[in-house]
């Protein structure tokens, strides 16, 4: 069943508002077997709304169409839509009465703007919104379904939830899409689709792979289609236990999962603690660790070491090793790692210092070099990288590869 959603909003297209509705939408579709073969953003533009839905209903089988139904003058989607399924609107009185109840809820009056908001086109089927005030409408023209949904996220996904989704399954032929996500770092895009080329061009006709980077990280993602949903879990179960094989050191985790959570688990697991002392990531180990509910149970504390006074006074990196090789170097960087293990008392600490940029770099030490220390009971490791030259994506990078780092040092030592 091809799907094709079509966002309706000036606030889309002009970057004020995120598109999270369309991506939600089209995961909710895929999870129950739906096939998205096209995002279409337009604007509230009686046009542009006609020549959408025509050209939709020419290659798909469902379009989902979301905003432009609010109260004010902008809202004219209800309007094309009269237009386009040759339509008048009549008033309808459930969804009028959920108008009532909500504004009565409230202790607010009902206005004759939002009286109006319970007229619908009399050839759809309405959807009653249980969130809002405007209703959701379904029509179906020459084997085509569409649907009209509000823009506000919690109205649009109780009807997709509750309404959308168990329709359309009815009219499925059956076909069931899996999607599974193998979680990498180490490698960049390029050279990981070089160590599993093998692998992915021997993908069954009915599985495909697809690359989805970002910064310090490569998420596979592996979709399968099939009719029996239990089989098509085990193959794609199976070809996933393949790259495992092929890649053990890159994979950090599955599905949705973050380092951060992985490292937690690890941490929590084992009963043992961590501290951080960051220099150039200011803090942000430290955020990402206690972003995870419980982390208490592992994390003691971090240091700040922005400046080397504090390095000193804090830490214990002696003067002389910040004199003779600096901040961004691999005799301050342990020393950092170790003074802030000894002074949290625990098992583990990460330590960072860089060059984040944009400005700062030399020639011996361009932006973006930074060296990361990670001290555990018995082992000492400093490894030196080189990032990048934006000062965001090198924070979030080292972040990220500190915290692998960590990873891979408790799992060896099993």
């Amino acid at each position: 069943m091809k799907t094709e959603i079509i966002s309706i909003g000036d606030e889309l297209l002009i970057g004020q508002v995120v598109n999270t509705n369309a991506s939600w939408i089209a995961e909710q579709l895929n999870i129950a077997g739906i096939e998205v073969i096209r995002i279409n953003t337009i604007a509230d533009i009686r046009e542009e709304i006609l020549k959408a839905l025509q050209e939709a209903s020419g290659r798909a089988e469902v379009v989902l169409i979301t905003g432009g139904l609010g109260p004010t003058r902008d809202d004219i989607t209800k309007n094309t839509l009269c237009e386009y399924f040759d339509s008048r609107l009549v008033f309808h009185a459930p969804s009028f009465a959920y108008v009532k109840k909500l504004f009565g809820d409230r202790g607010l009056p009902v206005r004759e703007v939002n009286r109006k908001q319970a007229e619908v086109p009399h050839n759809c089927i309405p959807i009653v919104n249980e969130n809002g005030t405007a209703p959701g409408m379904w029509f179906e023209k020459e084997g085509t379904v569409f649907v009209s949904m509000p823009g506000v996220p919690f109205e649009m996904k109780a009807m997709i939830s509750n309404y959308v989704i168990p329709e359309l399954s009815k009219k499925i032929n059956g076909l069931q899409i899996i999607h599974k996500k193998v979680l990498t770092h180490g490698v960049g895009e390029s050279f990981l689709s070089e160590l599993i080329s093998d692998w992915e061009n021997n993908l069954p006709v009915n599985m495909k792979l697809a690359y989805l980077p970002q910064p310090g990280i490569v998420r596979l993602r592996l979709s399968g289609s099939g009719r029996d949903r239990a089989k098509l879990n085990i193959e794609m179960d199976e070809k996933i236990k393949e790259l495992q094989n092929i890649i053990p050191e890159l994979i950090f985790g599955y599905g949705e999962k973050t380092m951060e959570e992985v490292v937690g688990e690890l941490l929590k697991n084992s009963g043992m603690t961590l501290s951080t002392a960051e220099s150039c990531t200011g803090g942000y180990i430290a955020h990402l660790i206690t972003s995870i509910a419980g982390s208490s149970a592992y994390f003691k504390g971090s240091v700040v070491a922005y400046s080397n006074q504090i390095k000193t006074s804090i830490l214990d990196v002696k003067e002389d090793t910040l004199a003779a090789h600096g901040a961004v170097s691999e005799q301050t960087v342990t020393g950092m790692a170790l003074g802030v293990r000894k002074k949290f008392n625990t098992d583990f600490a990460i330590a960072v210092s860089g060059v984040a940029g944009p400005d700062g770099g030399t020639d011996q030490k361009p932006v973006g070099t930074t060296w990361i220390a990670v001290a555990g009971p018995d082992v000492l490791i400093a490894e030196k990288h080189l990032f990048g030259k934006d000062r965001q994506r090198n924070i979030r990078i080292a972040a990220i590869t500190a915290l692998n780092k960590l990873r891979l040092m408790m799992i060896n030592d099993k």
